[in-house]
């Protein structure tokens, strides 16, 4: 039996994500938004192209949490985007409440699924959906520290001017302007960037990666990013329906990795069938010790104005 992904949001972020599934043919979609029409036009546009793409992927838009019922993935991409001058921290309640009401009802419709979260402030937004949801907290992981590692790998490959994929990047900590890139471990073909690149340089670079979200913000005047977090999103997605086990930084439970207790933030995972199989702890220095802790408290005062 084809595996089901359902997709709560139809904005850019959620078709461009169902866009990539069905055209990989790796899974049936059912994409879900209260907004009537939307979804479904989406959907009947994304399913006249699947004779294009040779998919016999089926998709479907609705209204309806019923047609999501007894997914094995369940992307929440719903909620408020930001808006130039915005922060993710600036969305929390807004989107905390959207957050609420959707893991209600996945908890009633798909209750073996696993749940990859987008809405931001992510981190805060990931630890209320394990909340809401009551699931394991393998099943519950959040988008983000794919997305920054893609935004450094690009920034990086162009300054090299080699291909990204001779180029790897790891960071830990919230999605977010406190996230934390391991220098040490960000590479070109095996050899670490500290020792290609000034210090300086590096630093930029780093800066640009924090405020590559903003500054396509900046740019669109309406609306964030879509394209690469899609392409993040799809990468979580394959990595679990054909439990590949890839090595990915994704928003996870740590219950006393890196000295850190409930709270979810990002760091390196196996992603595989069952969600989070293992996370990977890597010994870390007494500054990007002093970075993780200040970003882990980052996103721990946000959950406290959630009173969760």
């Amino acid at each position: 039996m084809r595996k089901r992904v359902s997709i709560i949001g139809a904005g850019n972020v959620g078709a461009t994500t169902a866009q990539f599934v069905v055209q990989s043919g790796i899974a049936d979609v059912v994409m879900f938004d209260i907004a009537e029409g939307i979804p479904q036009g989406k959907a009947l546009d994304i399913a006249e192209a699947c004779p294009l793409w040779g998919s016999s992927s089926a998709i479907k838009g609705t209204n309806k949490y019923t047609d999501t019922a007894d997914s094995n993935i369940v992307v929440i991409a719903a909620g408020f985007p930001r808006k130039p001058g915005m922060s993710r921290d600036d969305l929390l309640h807004a989107n905390a409440n959207v957050i609420r009401e959707t893991c209600i009802e996945i908890a009633r419709t798909s209750p073996n699924a696993i749940i990859i979260v987008v809405t931001n402030p992510m981190d805060v937004m990931t630890y209320l959906a394990w909340k809401a949801t009551e699931f394991s907290c393998r099943r519950v992981i959040g988008m983000g520290g794919i997305l920054d590692a893609a935004r450094l790998t690009a920034f990086l490959s162009w300054e090299f001017n080699v291909s990204p994929e001779d180029v790897e990047a790891l960071l830990l900590g919230g999605h977010s302007d406190e996230m934390v890139p391991l220098t040490r471990f960000t590479a070109v073909k095996g050899i670490p960037v500290t020792e290609l690149l000034p210090k300086k340089t590096i630093n930029s670079l780093i800066e640009k990666t924090r405020k590559g979200g903003a500054e396509i913000v900046s740019l669109l005047k309406s609306g964030s990013a879509y394209y690469a977090p899609a392409a993040a999103i799809f990468q979580m997605i394959k990595s679990i329906l054909l439990d590949e086990k890839r090595v990915l930084p994704c928003a996870a439970y740590l219950n006393g990795e890196y000295g850190v207790k409930d709270i979810y933030v990002g760091v390196p995972v196996i992603l595989g069938k069952e969600g989070v199989e293992k996370v990977i702890e890597v010994n870390l220095t007494k500054e990007e010790k002093t970075q993780f802790m200040r970003s882990c408290t980052s996103v721990r005062k946000l959950i406290k104005k959630l009173s969760i």
